[in-house]
Formats: C-alpha cells, sequence, structure tokens
C-alpha cells in the first residue's frame, strides 16, 4: 500500500519504545542502593496496578493515549532499570571510607558545610544532595576517610573540600547541592 494512504498513527507501536533507564557508559553497572531499589518497585507496582488501570477508564473508554503512553514508557524505564540494577552489598561496619549509598558530610572551602549521599545515576537528586556515582564530586569523596582534603572544580572555582563525616544512615539534615 502506497504510504499516502497510511495514517501516522498507523506507524506507531501501541507501546512506546523504551528508553535507557540511564544514561550510563556501555559496561557500566547500574548500582542502586537497597532504598532506591525499594523506591522503585514501589513505583513501578503503583503505576501498573493503580495509574495504568485508572487512566484506561471504563470498558469501551480507551482512556488518554497520550498519557498512557507516557505511563507505559515509565513502565517500562523502570522495568529495564529493575532488570540492570546491581545492587551492592553495605560497606563492610569497621569501614571509615566514604562508599555508595553512604552519606559524607563535607566542609566547602568557604566553610559551609553539606551532606552528600553517593547514590546510583537513577537515584540522583541534587536538592537533597544525593549525587551519582559516576559524578565528579562523587569520584573526589568516594574512598576518602574522615579528615582527608580534597581539591575540587566547581563551576564557580577551584575549593578545597574537608571530608569530616562518614554515615550509612540518613543524618538529621540530609541536603546538600552543587
Amino acid at each position: 500500500m502506497s504510504k499516502a494512504f497510511t495514517r501516522e498513527s498507523d506507524d506507531e507501536s501501541e507501546f512506546p519504545a523504551a528508553r535507557p533507564s540511564s544514561s550510563l557508559p556501555p559496561g557500566t553497572p547500574n548500582y542502586l542502593t537497597p532504598d532506591g531499589a525499594e523506591r522503585i518497585r514501589a513505583e513501578l507496582a503503583r503505576l501498573v496496578e493503580v495509574e495504568r488501570p485508572a487512566r484506561l477508564g471504563s470498558p469501551g473508554n480507551a482512556g488518554d493515549r497520550s498519557r498512557v503512553a507516557a505511563l507505559d514508557q515509565r513502565i517500562l524505564q523502570l522495568q529495564e532499570t529493575l532488570q540492570t540494577a546491581v545492587v551492592p552489598s553495605p560497606p563492610d561496619p569497621g569501614d571509615t571510607r566514604l562508599r555508595f549509598g553512604q552519606w559524607g558530610h563535607v566542609r566547602r572551602g568557604g566553610g559551609e558545610t553539606v551532606w552528600y549521599r553517593i547514590v546510583g545515576v537513577d537515584e540522583m537528586d541534587v536538592d537533597r544532595g544525593w549525587v551519582s556515582w559516576l559524578s565528579p564530586i562523587a569520584r573526589a569523596l568516594v574512598n576518602r576517610t574522615p579528615g582527608d582534603r580534597v581539591q575540587f572544580r566547581f563551576p564557580s572555582g577551584q575549593e578545597e573540600l574537608e571530608l569530616l563525616e562518614v554515615r550509612t544512615q540518613a543524618p538529621a539534615c540530609e541536603g546538600g547541592g552543587l
């Protein structure tokens, strides 16, 4: 059949193609913290069991196709994230180095202190101070121990960072930012 006699919607799949869950370089593990994996499982369950059925509506009502398609794409992303996820074992309690999943209390060059948590790329939340393990700040801080100092280049310029404390559990006042 001639392309002139087809609708564009005929070319569209009922389900959108899955986008990669994250922008990891090939061969790079997709690390997730245990609580991050649980949050993703909970979101997936909510979308599949509650949101999508509600969008589809009653029998005979196809629902809003674009919203359902967006939900389907998010569902596929979450499924891909969980399928490729690697949840590392927690650090040894006696290890004082900052590791994946932990919080580091950092003093910046101007004296202000911030908390950073080292998390997977699918868990990042800069407003909370949760930075990807692949980010420059995480790379500068991971494997450091309290008292270690490191030079780091922020967009505003070079600063010396000092790691003050490492915690496995969330501090009472987490949150940082770049």
